[in-house]
């Protein structure tokens, strides 16, 4: 009878054993599936580089602010792109070229000597072959004044220099060396006095010193080029307008030649002065607004300019 009961009792199957074994067998079903599933989003997904290149050229240098973008997928997924922001200076963010750091200063003084260079040769040019009267003549030394402004002595110079050469090349050493002097000469003067914040009077007083000898220095150099003497032509001139103006006020004396000499270097004078207060207006209206402001005007030119900067 025990022998019966154990057999029995080994040949049924124990209610306890079941469903310890079902539960393998979902989970294998359950792997398998996984599996599956993995397979086919494998087979979906683009691969995937992961060579050195890729993860260099993919990853975001150091310093440098970047945005990422989620782009939507016909899969399923997304996909994260991130690029690098560009800087964008807002005019009110302007450096001054004083607070450049000196590597930073050096490329930007030469691109801005060259550019207002070829600025004043330019302007030299187009008056010389399309003359507009005294239009262009007002702005001859503001760009190598300018550079003064910006960049100081040995800029200025070089600016000066490098127009008279590109005036050389485009039209000749002698017109160059008419433009170099007085308007080279000038520019520089301008400058200087200007970036020490000099007043008006000094400024246009040796200026139209300047002026004026470039002016007799532009005969001297003509007058030896076409072997005349062109100072008698001038000296022509005023005594017709010495004579009348002496009719003009009953005096019968006639003008002698001192007399002459003087009136003419008056007049040459006097129109230096006055083209040089003009460049002093057309520099107060124009460098204010480029951030290199000349010094303020005599308070009579303020109120007839009704200018309040």
């Amino acid at each position: 009878m025990s022998d019966s009961f154990n057999d029995a009792q080994a040949s049924g199957s124990n209610p306890s054993e079941e469903p310890q074994n079902k539960p393998l067998k979902s989970e294998a079903d359950s792997l398998s599936g996984s599996s599956d599933s993995a397979d086919e989003v494998s087979q979906d997904t683009p691969p995937t580089s992961t060579s050195k290149t890729d993860n260099f050229s993919n990853s975001p240098l150091s310093g440098i602010p970047t945005a990422e973008t989620t782009l939507p997928s016909e899969k399923g997924y997304s996909t994260t792109v991130t690029e690098p922001l560009q800087a964008t200076i807002s005019p009110s963010e302007y450096i001054p070229p004083e607070r450049l750091h000196p590597q930073s200063k050096a490329p930007l003084a030469m691109v801005e000597t060259a550019f207002l260079a070829s600025t004043a040769s330019l302007i030299w040019l187009i008056n010389y072959y399309f003359p507009l009267g005294p239009v262009l003549r007002m702005f001859f030394p503001v760009p190598i004044a300018l550079v003064y402004l910006r960049w100081g002595n040995r800029a200025s110079w070089m600016a000066a220099l490098v127009s008279g050469l590109l005036l050389s090349v485009l039209m000749g050493p002698t017109r160059s060396i008419l433009f170099f002097i007085p308007y080279g000469l000038m520019g520089v003067q301008l400058g200087a006095l200007w970036k020490r914040r000099s007043s008006w009077l000094l400024s246009i007083s040796i200026g139209t010193l300047i002026g004026t000898f470039g002016f007799f220095f532009r005969f001297w150099l003509l007058s030896i080029l076409l072997g005349e003497d062109l100072w008698v032509y001038v000296m022509t001139q005023i005594t017709e307008v010495a004579e009348w103006g002496f009719l003009r006020l009953g005096l019968l004396a006639q003008p002698s030649l001192p007399l002459i000499q003087a009136i003419a270097c008056v007049f040459i004078i006097i129109n230096n002065a006055v083209y040089l207060f003009v460049v002093h207006l057309v520099a107060l209206l124009m460098l204010d607004r480029l951030g290199n402001p000349i010094p303020r005007p005599p308070n009579w030119v303020q109120v007839l300019l009704d200018y309040d900067g």
